[in-house]
């Protein structure tokens, strides 16, 4: 998968989808060559759901969440509960870390077709808590921060992991 920060055209709609589509890029090349073993470690004693698998897990919920649930209006099967609401960086020890970021991969490929069909100005279905509804502008911009941030998480926990930096 390749990745670029510069658009083809430097207009906003192409500025925001690339620099979504880079962010969600990163997150596999941060997980390229990394051992199911190793995504699944968790070294940070104050953070135990914190490991490569589980920010993958968390990255394409939140995703699922904006689009499908907020932006669309969707029915929330989100994996939190009251008791558990981190459920979301669970993995199953049974799903490796390969067929993790395919299904992340399918599930962008579905938002990518979403996006390009919509205006910029289009709102959410539901409402944030203050009862407003947000344009998928700000969605991809949203998306954009939290991806990237925890993108610098997968660069941490991949350093502590096997030494890799740098991607």
């Amino acid at each position: 998968m390749s990745r670029t920060d510069t658009p083809p055209t430097f207009d906003e709609r192409a500025t925001l989808v690339t620099f979504l589509d880079y962010t969600r890029a990163t997150v596999h090349a941060k997980c390229e060559g990394l051992s199911d073993e190793d995504a699944r470690k968790a070294p940070l004693p104050g953070s135990p759901l914190m490991s490569v698998a589980g920010l993958v897990s968390h990255v394409r919920w939140v995703e699922y969440y904006w689009f499908d649930v907020m932006f669309l209006g969707g029915e929330d099967i989100l994996p939190g509960t009251e008791e558990d609401p981190d459920r979301d960086f669970r993995v199953d020890d049974d799903l490796p870390l390969a067929r993790l970021l395919a299904l992340y991969e399918d599930q962008c490929a579905g938002h990518r077709d979403l996006v390009a069909g919509l205006d910029l100005e289009a709102t959410a279905a539901r409402p944030i808590s203050d009862g407003r509804h947000v344009t998928l502008r700000w969605v991809l911009l949203h998306l954009i921060e939290e991806i990237a941030r925890h993108n610098g998480h997968i660069d941490i926990l991949r350093e502590l992991a096997d030494g890799t930096t740098g991607v």
